[in-house]
């Protein structure tokens, strides 16, 4: 009776040899306590599909009745069936076996070799060196139904071994890999393999590459595909979208030169570099730092400099080339007090803020040229712009600048085509933040072409002809308070 109690609480019962064991599976089965649903596989679930069970507990089921078989080829990599319900073991023969749900193709081959891990049970699986070698096997079958994985996954798996640990440790994969096939007689694969890593690796031609990803990194322009895929994402969003052309009201030298100050005051006091309008009025006006603060002056003289002239301001990259170019010279002229923080040259180690880290220092230039695809197929000067303005902040490119800058090159694209600047008062900092993160942690675009959208109209009613009616515009509109002192008025 605790037998029976113990096997009812059992989702998976596996038929078996002993006589004693056997009556009772079939004596619980003519009691309805368990059915069948495979053969001399059992279940005490009612409630789920047949399907459901197997798939939930297919490794159990392969390591308790398949013993020495090893998770293999794709199967080694995905641990899951594919679209299909195709799943790869390497075994002692070579036969199809259909489950609800899964089919099994097992494919004869080497037993476990040192290295092989242990999964569930007596079920083993492939070693990342030996699964790479069977995924190089020839197959037969396309697609899903094919044992090997696509040759742009294979090259991105390797891509993204350089990517996180180094050339040091691909080139320790080929080493074992190389050792591996002397010993399961996949010599053929270990050549295959050991091209496509040299092509990463830049040593051999690298027209052999059919990854987009892995041509990249042989090339030297290796990218970070997660924030491409944002980018698209992000392009396709404001492609659907209808924007207002907003034309510039500050043509005039003077109105573009006032509206030009509250610009670098506002944009230097969201990251942290605050004065007083009056000393932020007094640097720009005697273009000398306050002595106490030498490098926050030329912070503000830095961001003043560019956006107050047009001339600079008209300026929007034409090539990848020249969109690299344009960010080292105005990061150049933000940061030249900042002899620590390299201006005018990419970041030469990782940043983050808080939990999100910004593109790898390696990958910076790859995913700006990347990234610049999208930028040319834009039209609209607000949608480029605000495709600048994320590209910008989501790389990171620089050890710091970056707000500032992804907001320079947001109004170069308005400048450039005559639509008004932006401004981001200190009282909309959270919002315009938030628009950011929200954009970038969950794939939401809406909340952050809508606060820039409302960013521009509100900037569209300051009107710089008198300095002083602009600062009290400012005044109303709660621009100096902070975010949780008050909100944004627009008149």
């Amino acid at each position: 009776m605790e037998k029976n109690s113990q096997i009812h609480l059992q989702e998976i019962i596996y038929g078996s040899s002993d006589p004693t064991s056997s009556r009772q599976i079939s004596k619980l089965e003519k009691e309805g306590t368990i059915r069948k649903i495979a053969s001399k596989i059992y279940t005490s679930n009612f409630e789920d599909t047949p399907e459901d069970i197997i798939q939930r507990n297919i490794f159990s089921i392969l390591g308790n009745k398949y013993q020495g078989a090893i998770l293999s080829h794709r199967s080694a990599f995905e641990f899951k069936p594919t679209a299909t319900g195709q799943l790869f073991v390497t075994y002692k023969y070579t036969k199809k076996v259909k489950l609800p749900g899964v089919t099994i193709r097992f494919i004869e081959g080497w037993s476990p070799i040192e290295g092989d891990n242990s999964f569930s049970g007596d079920l083993m699986v492939s070693q990342r060196e030996r699964a790479l070698l069977e995924n190089l096997q020839i197959s037969k079958r396309p697609g899903p139904d094919s044992k090997a994985l696509p040759f742009p996954q294979l090259e991105e798996k390797l891509e993204q071994i350089i990517r996180v640990n180094g050339e040091d440790e691909l080139n320790k994969v080929r080493d074992r890999a190389r050792v591996i096939s002397e010993e399961i007689g996949m010599q053929k694969e270990f050549k295959k393999l050991n091209k496509i890593i040299s092509a990463l690796l830049t040593t051999k031609p690298s027209d052999i590459l059919k990854s987009p990803i892995a041509t990249a990194r042989a090339y030297g322009a290796p990218y970070d595909s997660v924030r491409i895929a944002l980018f698209e994402y992000l392009f396709r969003e404001l492609q659907q979208q209808e924007f207002k052309n907003l034309e510039e009201q500050n043509s005039t030298t003077g109105a573009y030169r006032n509206f030009a100050f509250y610009e670098s005051y506002f944009s230097n006091y969201i990251e942290g570099t605050v004065f007083e309008i009056e000393e932020a009025k007094q640097v720009i006006a005697t273009q000398q730092p306050l002595i106490a603060r030498n490098e926050d002056s030329h912070d503000v003289l830095g961001t003043y400099q560019l956006v107050s002239n047009p001339r600079e301001m008209k300026i929007v990259p034409s090539s990848k080339e020249a969109f690299i170019n344009i960010l080292k010279y105005r990061h150049q002229i933000l940061l030249s007090a900042r002899e620590d923080k390299k201006p005018g040259k990419f970041k030469d180690k990782n940043n983050r803020a808080g939990n999100t880290s910004f593109v790898d220092m390696e990958l910076v230039i790859g995913t700006l040229h990347k990234s610049f695809d999208y930028y040319q197929a834009l039209t609209h000067p607000f949608a480029k712009a605000v495709y600048m303005m994320f590209v910008i902040s989501e790389v990171h490119p620089f050890l710091d600048g970056n707000g500032r800058l992804a907001r320079v090159m947001m109004n170069a694209e308005l400048s450039s085509a005559a639509q008004s600047k932006i401004i981001i008062p200190t009282v909309y900092r959270e919002d315009y933040l938030g628009g950011l993160r929200r954009l970038s942690r969950h794939q939401d675009a809406d909340v952050y072409i809508r606060m820039l959208s409302r960013a521009q109209t509100f900037s569209h009613t300051l009107l710089g002809n008198d300095m002083s009616a602009m600062e009290s515009v400012l005044q109303q509109s709660n621009a100096f308070a902070e975010s949780n002192q008050g909100v944004l008025r627009i008149k």
